[in-house]
């Protein structure tokens, strides 16, 4: 006498209030219960048996099902069954026919409740990660505090409550020396999901956007909209350029920025032990704009080529090293800041130019 299927009307009553607390539907559940069972019915019972299991949504009464091909004579008694045989399951079946045989073998009540088990804690905890994953990916681009709980070959490993971050090399501040315990701030760069499918958060301290979030954090006016930052470049631990405005004419962007004996800015640069910050008015036009790039520098003129992109820039003999700055610094921050490419000459190398092109013309 064939014993009755499998049933668990605990099981779906479980699955009902799952489905109704973390928006687990039920059906995707059972989906994947079955799926698992037949691995642990073939694992369990060594089956070579080609297997279906079927649970009832209502009653949550397993069903397991053999797959079999009718046949005339039976080869292999796993994955066939003889005409004759399957006609007392129904009479219309012949010879190459498909025919589902249920079976109900022993004890397998016992191994299905644990693999019911086994499959709902393991959704539950991709679902887990998938949310905590959503609400990081919704963070990307904001900044976040963490301890850090490991510095191993050259990547910073942050505890950031539901999360890990990692900072890598490329993302850490070269002039920063990290230890452990250490509280940090900083950029949600990117979310990415492990090997194991636990996400982890990329931070970085030198992406130039991190010197941005941290004048919109410290500075109201930023965070409000009244002013605008329209651009950022940055050399990590040395030196950063800022180009603020604002469309209110009686609102001065820079002093905003810098604030009374610089108080506003000094919180920034204290987050980032020490990187001076230039913070200078953008302009729509682009000499003016150029020209206040590279200050410190005092400059003569600006020759600007649009077409090119390209700005031809004079300034005093005594003011050039100070334009392009150590090892070139200066010029370089204010070329990406500005995005045009600027070549800087001294007065006299301006005037020793345009005589040696006059030379060329008479000769």
């Amino acid at each position: 006498m064939k014993e009755p299927a499998i049933d668990n009307k605990e099981l779906i009553l479980a699955l009902e209030d799952l489905e109704k607390e973390k928006g687990i539907k039920k059906e995707y559940l059972l989906e994947s219960i079955e799926t698992a069972l037949v691995t642990a019915y073939k694992r369990n019972f060594d089956s070579l048996e080609n297997v279906k299991v079927v649970m009832d949504q209502k009653t949550g009464a397993t069903h397991i099902y053999s797959i079999k091909d009718v046949m005339k004579r039976v080869v292999n008694p796993d994955t066939q069954i003889n005409e004759k045989e399957a006609q007392k399951i129904n009479k219309q079946l012949k010879a190459g026919d498909v025919v589902e045989v249920e079976i109900v073998p022993r004890n397998f009540g016992r191994i299905a409740a644990q693999t019911a088990k086994q499959v709902i804690i393991q959704k539950l905890r991709e679902l887990e990660r998938e949310m905590t994953y959503n609400e990081f990916n919704d963070r990307r681009g904001e900044i976040v505090s963490g301890l850090i709980q490991k510095v191993d070959y050259n990547l910073v490993v942050m505890d950031l409550g539901k999360l890990e971050g990692v900072m890598p090399t490329k993302e850490q501040i070269p002039t920063e020396h990290y230890k452990v315990n250490d509280k940090i701030k900083g950029y949600v760069l990117d979310v990415e999901k492990g090997a194991k499918g636990a996400p982890h958060v990329v931070v970085s301290r030198s992406h130039p956007e991190f010197v941005r979030k941290l004048l919109e954090f410290e500075i109201p006016e930023i965070y409000e909209g009244v002013i605008e930052i329209k651009s950022v470049s940055r050399d990590p631990g040395y030196r950063s350029k800022v180009a603020v405005y604002s469309p209110d004419p009686n609102i001065d962007p820079v002093g905003s920025c810098v604030g009374q004996k610089g108080v506003r800015i000094q919180n920034v640069i204290n987050e980032l032990n020490g990187e001076k910050i230039d913070i200078i008015e953008w302009d729509e036009d682009p000499s003016i704009y150029i020209a206040s790039s590279l200050l410190p520098a005092k400059i003569l003129a600006v020759d600007v080529k649009e077409d090119e992109k390209f700005a031809q820039v004079i300034v005093p003999d005594d003011q050039l090293s100070l334009a392009i700055g150590k090892s070139g610094q200066n010029a370089r921050l204010a070329a990406k800041l500005t995005n045009w490419k600027i070549d800087i000459k001294s007065e006299t190398q301006f005037r020793e130019m345009l005589m040696n092109a006059q030379n060329e013309e008479t000769e």
